[in-house]
């Protein structure tokens, strides 16, 4: 499980490392352009079945730590899905149990993905 730093709060967002991967290079690439969004999750058991909703721009500070040392592989169709959510008036939603099918690692190599300051 990874974690997501946002804003100057101390206690962090934790998800599943994929998950985490494929936010951080949706919100570096939107960010870089300049392009605020909303994520919005529901919560768990352990943290209240309400709902969260974040408001990136650029002047938020984000920083995504991973639990694994090694690049994730980035899933090309599922970047895509979740950029047109992010770009949509109901803005991006993880869910829980979102399924992001990896991706072989033949066909491409692993990207990084950029943090964003």
């Amino acid at each position: 499980m990874g974690n997501l730093y946002y804003g100057n709060v101390d206690a962090p967002i934790t998800m599943p490392d994929r998950v985490l991967a494929h936010l951080a290079a949706i919100a570096t690439t939107k960010l870089r352009r300049s392009e605020s969004f909303v994520v919005s999750w529901k919560g768990t058991e352990a943290d209240g079945q309400g709902r969260t909703t974040l408001w990136f721009q650029p002047a938020i500070p984000l920083r995504f730590v991973y639990e694994q040392a090694e690049a994730i592989a980035l899933n090309p169709a599922t970047l895509r899905e979740m950029a047109d959510q992010a770009t949509s008036n109901g803005g991006l939603v993880l869910d829980a149990d979102l399924d992001i099918p990896e991706i072989s690692q033949n066909r491409a190599e692993p990207r990084r993905a950029v943090v964003a300051a």
